[in-house]
């Protein structure tokens, strides 16, 4: 735990970090930037996301990473962030970080540059799709009724809370937007293809998270490659995130007051506070994985069952680790068809036979999401 703890901490550091370069790159002086750091670092979405275990939060510091890397005609390392967004998973925000860096190369004239970068993430997507997808239960398109499930609602924006759900929350603060609001307005005067772009950058995944709840996305998700095989809608917020953030900079950059950035960090860290993170016990030395550690050979089945794509089913890869044995289901969005039919096939009444010839001997029930017996079978 103490490893990833300090994992979590060192991505917002990085994120910030790289964000705040970014921006000086882009001329910004030094407070405005770290105010537009500090805005991304923080970014509510990028916070629950890291809170809940996925790595879409983490990784999303690979965006300024790789504009950084465009502003400073690097374009080994542009191409190097952006292919790691796709290698580490998160093809579905692959898919936004490759528009963005497209579009903002265009405006920033790197265009050969932005097109190198986003090859490189293509043919990263391609080989992950290959090697991980292809075959799997995530190759044949979802349903959309799946993305009508995940798909966040305006109260959504503003609710500093999860109000249906961990991946519908898409809280966006009231300062940050306020001064990317007027951010737009003053960088209009100055660069107009830069604040298209971020503006673009900012609106788009916006819109793209209110999924089935807007007539504009269904259409689009059925066209775009790459688009069908995603359920939630909202993964591509965090190129949202970061133009907001730009954006706020731009703003506080061009406040007439000398202390509006040192005034604007506090201000803006509280304005993005939710409450990410609780305390949780380890549950290292759970009894009912103790008694299954010292019990004979056999495989085990977790129940409830879940289907394999079900995220509910990913703490029982946790407590595997205490008790390592064979177990005929997991936890992947990429798991094969056959084990999409043998989970239903195990969640139906009448189910002994189908165990009996897996060679499951034992079952862990789970009440509330904690193991609270072991049950041995004949």
């Amino acid at each position: 735990m103490t490893g990833w703890n300090a994992f979590v901490l060192l991505t917002y550091v990085g994120a910030g970090a790289f964000a705040a370069l970014w921006l000086r790159a882009l001329g910004l002086p030094l407070g405005a930037a770290l105010v537009g750091g500090l805005a991304f670092a923080l970014a509510p979405y990028r916070s629950l996301q890291t809170a809940g275990g996925h790595l879409l939060g983490p990784v999303s510091m690979l965006l300024p990473l790789a504009l950084w890397a465009l502003e400073r005609r690097r374009t080994w390392v542009a191409a190097l962030a952006l292919a790691s967004i796709p290698l580490s998973g998160q093809v579905h925000l692959a898919l936004g970080a490759i528009g963005l860096v497209l579009v903002y190369a265009a405006v920033r004239r790197r265009t050969l540059a932005g097109a190198l970068a986003a090859a490189a993430s293509v043919a990263a997507g391609l080989l992950v799709y290959a090697v991980a997808i292809r075959g799997t239960v995530g190759a044949g398109g979802r349903d959309f009724a799946q993305v009508e499930r995940y798909s966040a609602d305006p109260a959504d924006f503003v609710a500093r809370h999860a109000r249906h759900g961990f991946e519908t929350f898409v809280f966006l603060g009231w300062l940050v937007p306020t001064l990317a609001a007027a951010g737009l307005v003053v960088l209009w005067r100055r660069d107009r293809g830069l604040t298209a772009a971020l503006g673009l950058a900012a609106l788009v995944p916006i819109v793209f998270a209110l999924g089935a709840n807007t007539p504009l996305y269904e259409p689009l998700w059925r066209a775009v490659p790459g688009l069908k095989n995603t359920r939630v809608p909202e993964r591509l917020l965090p190129v949202a995130c970061l133009a907001l953030a730009a954006l706020a900079a731009v703003a506080v950059a061009r406040a007439p007051w000398r202390w509006a950035a040192l005034a604007a960090l506090p201000l803006v860290a509280l304005d993005l506070r939710v409450a990410a993170y609780r305390p949780l016990g380890a549950d290292e030395d759970n009894p009912v994985y103790a008694d299954l550690a010292k019990a004979p050979p056999g495989r085990v089945l977790e129940e409830p069952v879940y289907l394999p794509d079900r995220q509910e089913a990913s703490v029982y890869l946790y407590y595997a680790m205490q008790a390592p044995r064979e177990r005929p289901l997991g936890y992947s969005t990429t798991a094969p068809p056959e084990a999409d039919a043998l989970s239903r096939r195990a969640r139906r009444a009448g189910r002994e036979r189908l165990l009996t010839e897996l060679g499951v001997r034992y079952l862990v029930v789970f009440r509330s999401g904690r193991p609270a017996l072991l049950r041995r079978l004949g």
